[in-house]
């Protein structure tokens, strides 16, 4: 397995990494994702390592923290052997201490996941959502306390905007604190907004991109063509309005061309959407997911080749959509593109 370095940072991880998701899974969203219990989560971490995944991610909102505590009983004795990723921010209650990244919030929350995981740091820490009622310079030195502390050893963030991250960056810069080095977002063949604003930031930043549902919310396993119905066990008939939206035409149209590239490379769809992926700029790990042991194999089977740049534009020129504005005369009109040459999006 390869590792890549993480943002700007000295932590290397797996170009892949396991989205814990599934671990103990329950209700409407996680109980549709999986419901792994700690005996299969432990064989499931087995064939991670075996494969060299050593990085897992979860966060304090999965199915309540059941998945922090069954990915706990899953790495029991071979802590050394594994990165933890966490994410809080997001509501776990209704009290007025149960959301947001206060200072006394954040404190409790990684008390909270430190217990639940059975260790006594975490690899990454990340806030799951920007929370624009505390002040980012309580945020960061709240944080950066954590770090000194021992307990966090590298943080990072999720689903924020550009300027959201970016004025974090520059207040913890101002303030001499720990700096962010990654961002989980979503990023995938049929959801490329992340290269409209945050690649660009993450490159000059220094900022890696942690990629989570690269296969579209489900919608690139291979089982969704045009003109047919939605297969009875998919996730979608329950999850759909949880995940990004989509255009299903659009989609359809990746799907041409997945399958185009199945046939020619031998290797199944899902694999060619995460292999896409690895190739893109900032990218440090994709995080796959896996009900079961059959899934895992296959999602793992994503790395160690390469798609040839022949197809990898083919996935582009299928994929690509126009930007909204103030992104798309960059992407458009030559004079913009001159301003900022070497961005993706503004040399398509």
């Amino acid at each position: 397995m390869e590792h890549r370095r993480l943002g700007a940072s000295g932590l290397m991880v797996p170009a892949l990494s396991f989205g814990a998701g599934t671990f103990g899974g329950s209700g409407p969203l996680f109980g549709a994702w999986g419901s792994t219990g700690a005996q299969e989560a432990r064989r499931l971490v087995d064939i991670c390592l075996d494969a060299g995944i050593t990085l897992f991610d979860t966060a304090d909102v999965y199915s309540g923290g059941a998945s922090e505590e069954v990915l706990g009983q899953a790495i029991k004795g071979r802590r050394d052997q594994v990165l933890i990723s966490t994410k809080s921010g997001l509501p776990t209650g209704d009290g007025p201490q149960d959301w947001g990244t206060s200072r006394a919030r954040l404190r409790r929350s990684v008390e909270s996941a430190l217990r639940r995981l059975g260790t006594d740091h975490i690899d990454l820490f990340q806030l799951h959502a920007f929370d624009a009622g505390t002040p980012i310079g309580e945020v960061v030195a709240a944080l950066d306390d954590l770090v000194r502390a021992g307990k966090i050893r590298y943080l990072g963030v999720s689903n924020f905007a550009g300027w959201q991250l970016m004025k974090s960056l520059a207040t913890a810069d101002r303030d001499h604190r720990s700096r962010y080095v990654a961002h989980q977002v979503y990023y995938s063949l049929i959801g490329r907004d992340y290269e409209w604003e945050l690649l660009p930031l993450g490159l000059d930043q220094g900022v890696g991109a942690v990629v989570w549902s690269p296969l579209g919310w489900g919608r690139l396993t291979g089982k969704i063509r045009r003109g047919t119905p939605l297969p009875a066990g998919s996730r979608l008939h329950t999850t759909a309005d949880f995940g990004p939206p989509v255009d299903d035409e659009h989609v359809f149209r990746v799907v041409d061309v997945l399958d185009e590239l199945s046939k020619e490379t031998g290797r199944a769809v899902p694999q060619i959407a995460v292999n896409w992926l690895l190739q893109r700029p900032t990218v440090a790990t994709v995080i796959i997911g896996a009900r079961n042991e059959e899934q895992l194999r296959q999602n793992i089977g994503a790395a160690g080749w390469s798609l040839t740049a022949d197809q990898i534009a083919r996935l582009d020129a299928a994929s690509d959509r126009t930007a909204p504005y103030p992104h798309f005369p960059y992407q458009r009109q030559e004079g913009f593109a001159k301003l900022n040459p070497g961005s993706l999006s503004h040399s398509r």
